[in-house]
């Protein structure tokens, strides 16, 4: 199992919508609209690094998306 927690900021006016957007993605298991230096918090659970690499990849690719920072999460 692959936890990523992606840190995201869109287009000011556009928040609705890329939250539905956001919610619409398989692995996705919460999105948080934030305040500060990002807009959302996205919290990404899937099998593989390589699945995450995908979806992070896709959600670059809305329209509403114009900045990501992914961080993945380590068993102790």
């Amino acid at each position: 199992m692959v936890i990523g927690v992606t840190m995201l900021n869109v287009l000011p006016g556009s928040e609705k919508n890329a939250y539905n957007d956001l919610k619409s993605f398989a692995g996705v298991k919460d999105v948080y609209h934030v305040f500060g230096e990002f807009d959302f918090v996205v919290i990404v659970e899937l099998e593989t690094l390589r699945e995450l690499n995908d979806i992070v990849d896709k959600i670059r690719e809305s329209p509403n998306v114009t900045a990501t920072q992914t961080i993945v999460g380590a068993e102790l």
